[in-house]
C-alpha cells in the first residue's frame, strides 16, 4: 500500500492523460474535444510538477551560514544525499518547472478560449458542433455550389451560341 501512495501522482497523471486522450478521440462534439484537450494539458502539467519535486529541497533563497534554519534543514536529510545534492550546505528546489507550468497554464487557457470561440462560430454557421453533421452539411453545400457553377457555365455558353 505504501508503494501505491508513493506513486499516487503518477497514477493520477496516467488516468487523467488517458481520460483526456479518450475524450479527444472518441467524440465528434467540438466542445467535448476541447474539454478533453484541457484535461490532457492538466495531466502534463501535473506530471511535470511531480517529477520536479526535490526531496528535502527548500525555496531557492540563499541562507546565511550562521542561520540556525540552515543546520535544521541539513539535519533532516540523509548525509549521502546531502553531500551529492547540496549547494553551500543547503538543498534547493529548482523553480524553473513551476514557472514553465504557470506559462503552460496561461497558454492552455488561451488555447481553450480560442477553441471555444471557434466552436461558437461553427455553431452559428452550421447549427451544430458535431463533426459528422458539419462534414455532411459542408459536402451538401459544396455540391450545391458546384451545381450552381455548372448551371452558370451552361447558361453562359447558351447565351454565346
Amino acid at each position: 500500500m505504501s508503494s501505491f501512495v508513493g506513486y499516487a501522482n503518477y497514477f493520477a497523471v496516467i488516468i487523467l492523460m488517458m481520460g483526456g486522450l479518450y475524450v479527444i478521440f472518441s467524440t465528434s462534439n467540438l466542445i467535448k474535444r476541447m474539454i478533453g484537450l484541457s484535461i490532457l494539458q492538466t495531466s502534463v502539467g501535473l506530471f511535470y510538477i511531480t517529477t520536479s519535486k526535490v526531496f528535502g529541497g527548500t525555496v531557492p533563497i540563499l541562507i546565511d551560514e550562521d542561520d540556525p534554519a540552515r543546520a535544521e534543514l541539513a539535519s533532516r536529510l540523509d548525509p549521502a544525499y546531502f553531500e551529492s545534492a547540496a549547494y553551500d550546505g543547503v538543498v534547493y528546489s529548482n523553480p524553473l518547472p513551476h514557472v514553465l507550468i504557470l506559462t503552460a497554464i496561461v497558454v492552455g487557457v488561451a488555447t481553450l478560449a480560442v477553441g471555444l470561440a471557434i466552436a461558437v462560430r461553427v455553431r452559428e454557421a452550421y447549427g451544430t458542433v458535431e463533426r459528422e453533421e458539419i462534414e455532411r452539411k459542408d459536402r451538401i453545400r459544396h455540391a450545391h455550389e458546384s451545381y450552381e457553377d455548372e448551371l452558370d457555365e451552361t447558361e453562359a455558353s447558351e447565351a454565346d451560341a
